[in-house]
């Protein structure tokens, strides 16, 4: 249980929540519109069996929805850090300190982490899962924290490539 849930800013995968809903969407559709040609025989030549495949997508895509949207990708707490990846994100679960870190910063759909000054050592994570208001509002959150420990951003980092 965390101490303070207010105290931190909680990033889930919604791009990709959005991408397995509409997935599953359009193979129901197609599971629909397959069962639907298979229904009238004397129209159609095919059985129910092409059906069974888009159904089974559409089935398995919501799960993989509900996950994308309800757990953690990315947090920032009090602590630093914590990077959550969509295979076994408990075991695989990473916890980058702030204090072991020089500085992070967020460049168009990636956010890198600089553990040295001269930017030698570090971890880039992409941000694609987030959709782009989340990704603005997390490279507002880190701006503000890098502010927060004294250490100024260079300012093109943060402006998008022309």
């Amino acid at each position: 249980m965390v101490a303070h849930p207010e105290k931190e800013l909680r990033f889930t995968r919604i791009a990709q929540a959005r991408f397995f809903v509409m997935v599953a969407a359009l193979a129901a559709t197609a599971a629909i519109i397959l069962f639907g040609i298979a229904h009238f025989p004397e129209r159609s030549p095919i059985s129910y069996w092409p059906s069974l495949p888009p159904l089974i997508i559409s089935i398995l895509s919501l799960p993989c929805a509900w996950r994308c949207a309800r757990k953690a990708f990315l947090i920032l707490s009090p602590v630093g850090i914590e990077i959550f990846p969509f295979f076994r994100p408990v075991k695989n679960f990473r916890l980058i300190p702030w204090q072991d870190f020089h500085y992070a910063e967020v460049i168009v759909d990636e956010l890198h982490i600089h553990f040295d000054e001269a930017q030698t050592a570090g971890v880039v994570i992409s941000l694609s899962p987030l959709d782009k208001a989340r990704q603005d509002l997390l490279a507002r959150a880190i701006e503000g924290r890098m502010q927060e420990r004294g250490i100024d951003m260079p300012k093109e980092s943060l402006d998008e490539p022309s």
